[in-house]
């Protein structure tokens, strides 16, 4: 999604506004944050207006469910708006934020941040918003045009990029030497090194065409 489209979106009105306001708030039982736990958001969401809350009752760290987000989101329905006591309930970060915004906006329903006081059912409120579209995608080009300026210093260091080799050239020096002992299989030589078989060939290709010894004659008939 670009720019332009992010506030297009946010450019949105509601059709039918319905006045209903619904609370969302989230952070652990046993370790509030600065906006209070779980019942303190409740209760600062309901004086707010709202006619009812949602609440996860864990911090939503490392990319843990929050089931009650989803509920809130699916229930909210074009005029509503959707309160939180403050954004960082809402989103771990800027993107993130935007994107849930404009996904709100595109379905016709506000949001609130009380600490905050922005209201993207407002010119201002929605001027904010605008800002953070910008600010967002901004920070997007700086993430892709850092990683690109790191990979071609990266080159020019001569530093090799992508997953390591699966053996060290110590690794093949040592395979080939095994491989001048005939005694020495290939499957042998594959698990002294700590690989597969078919790593063994693809690292040392003359292992391809390499002749297995017959068994001598009392090994056959035994």
């Amino acid at each position: 999604m670009n720019r332009a489209q992010d506030l297009d979106m946010l450019a949105a009105e509601p059709e039918v506004p319905s006045g209903r306001a619904i609370g969302y708030g989230r952070g652990s039982v046993s370790s509030p944050t600065d906006v209070g736990g779980p019942e303190d958001q409740r209760a600062a969401l309901l004086d707010a207006g709202c006619a009812r809350v949602y609440l996860d009752t864990s911090s939503g760290r490392g990319g843990a469910a929050r089931p009650q987000l989803d509920a809130c989101l699916a229930a909210l329905e074009p005029g509503d708006t959707l309160v939180v006591v403050r954004l960082d309930r809402l989103g771990r970060s800027l993107p993130q934020l935007v994107t849930l915004v404009n996904d709100l906006r595109a379905r016709g329903v506000g949001m609130r941040a009380l600490q905050e006081g922005l209201d993207t059912t407002t010119p201002g409120g929605r001027m904010v918003f605008e800002v953070f579209a910008a600010l967002s995608d901004f920070l997007r080009e700086l993430l892709v045009e850092g990683t690109r300026d790191g990979l071609a210093a990266a080159r020019a260091r001569g530093q090799r990029l992508g997953r390591p080799p699966a053996l060290t050239p110590e690794q093949v020096h040592q395979a080939r030497t095994m491989l001048a002992r005939p005694e020495n299989s290939v499957a042998s030589i594959a698990r002294m090194l700590g690989v597969s078989r078919s790593t063994l060939y693809k690292h040392v290709p003359e292992l391809g065409g390499r002749q297995v010894s017959s068994p001598p004659p009392d090994a056959r008939e035994a």
